[in-house]
């Protein structure tokens, strides 16, 4: 497989926003709480500039066909580590999925956190996302906490 890994540009950011979009779609689904318009889960301009955060795309051929990002969060004054290295924008296009591109981009994310001294890592996903569940497991991610909700509208009270 020839591909690059990169930092992405402001340059890139047509397609982020169209994978961004692409997320959404996949996710919209599984999570009722969405709202129907159009909306944005990211600002991604703001994580390309930033010095806490890096996005990282593959690129074949000229074109992106993955995208995620690794920021650099304060955590919780508790807990054994001060800062939590938080991946989102995990993007692959449905076509060019199954080739290890999740794997190529996590390496490059970790890589990234770990050379900042950042060890602890998180990622949300899904409970329905069993595809993305099963590959976040394969590169070394185990279940940590489980976030429930209840819509209590039409419960009588």
């Amino acid at each position: 497989m020839d591909h690059n890994v990169r930092i992405a540009t402001l340059d890139d950011l047509p397609i982020l926003l169209q994978f961004e979009q692409g997320i959404i779609e996949a996710e919209r689904p599984m999570d009722p709480t969405i709202k129907d318009e159009k909306i944005s889960y990211y600002d991604i301009s703001e994580l390309i500039i930033q010095d806490e955060s890096e996005v990282y795309v593959v690129e074949r051929e000229g074109g992106i066909i993955a995208s995620g990002y690794a920021k650099i969060k304060d955590d919780r004054p508790y807990l054994k580590h001060k800062k939590q290295g938080y991946l989102g924008f995990m993007f692959v296009p449905f076509e060019h999925r199954g080739k290890g591109l999740n794997k190529v981009l996590l390496d490059a994310l970790l890589k990234w956190c770990k050379q900042r001294g950042v060890f602890e890592i998180r990622l949300d996903v899904y409970n329905a996302n069993s595809s993305a569940i099963r590959a976040y497991e394969k590169a070394g991610f185990v279940k940590h906490m489980i976030n429930m909700r209840l819509d209590i509208a039409t419960l009588e009270l």
